[in-house]
């Protein structure tokens, strides 16, 4: 079975990280798949919002240990990782990660990377690099320390602290957490209410809010008017005024 799975469901796009016998570790190769699944759903205009997830036991376990071991500085600045990150961040639809069971140094930085988090009662977050001699390298010590402060960010990535779901959910790390047997359906029911939104407010309000972590207020400011201006060319903004007057459900057509 390839490593990575995907499947569509209406206007949602599932990708499934596919190794159960590694605890769906990150290597390189399944780093790209993964990347390259969100690239194509981007893509493909019947598709308008993403849920990224991996099983039961695992959401990813962090990367691959085997191939860190066999790697050196060189072939670390040579690989294109970062690009792969860079680009799973520059999609532009939402992603939503559904986890459950091991969310671990890569995995937790791949959730993170994610817009939403729909957790299982089951999940458990961290950052164990350092028990490696290493330290996170995709976002783990940034991202982190957005979502749940500097001082547990600090015990996560130097003293290997694990979160629970409810504690991640006390900490804004994730949106809800929900028993086992429901968090796929929970995000894939997230997905579904998103993606009977008007395509182009939905893409517009996620540069918006990224823009916020990336950029001073005042700039993000800027951004947002920007946008809003932006969407007043849209025939869904006509579209979505008239069918609020009519009182009807609006028709989207995504321009």
């Amino acid at each position: 079975m390839p490593p990575v799975l995907t499947e569509t469901h209406d206007h949602v796009g599932l990708i499934r990280i596919n190794r159960p016998e590694r605890l769906n570790a990150l290597n390189s190769d399944v780093i790209r798949r993964i990347v390259e699944a969100a690239e194509a759903f981007d893509a493909d205009p019947d598709i308008r919002v993403i849920v990224l997830t991996g099983n039961e036991k695992a959401f990813a376990a962090g990367a691959d240990i085997q191939e860190l071991a066999e790697s050196d500085v060189v072939q670390q600045l040579l690989s294109d990782r970062l690009t792969l990150w860079q680009r799973f961040q520059a999609v532009k639809i939402p992603i939503i990660a559904a986890v459950s069971g091991w969310c671990l140094g890569g995995g937790n930085e791949l959730a993170m990377a994610c817009d939403m988090i729909i957790a299982s009662e089951t999940a458990r977050f961290g950052q164990p690099e350092i028990n490696l001699g290493i330290m996170p390298g995709a976002g783990g010590t940034q991202r982190l320390v957005r979502a749940v402060g500097k001082a547990v960010a600090m015990e996560m990535a130097l003293n290997s602290r694990f979160l629970t779901a409810y504690e991640a959910l006390d900490y804004h790390l994730v949106n809800r957490v929900v028993p086992v047997e429901l968090y796929l359906e929970e995000a894939m029911n997230l997905a579904a209410s998103i993606a009977r939104r008007a395509p182009l407010s939905v893409r517009h309000i996620k540069e918006a809010i990224n823009q916020a972590f990336e950029a001073p207020l005042s700039q993000g400011l800027l951004d947002e008017r920007r946008l809003f201006y932006l969407l007043f060319a849209t025939e869904d903004m006509r579209e979505g005024v008239r069918a609020f007057l009519e009182k009807r459900q609006p028709r989207w057509q995504g321009r």
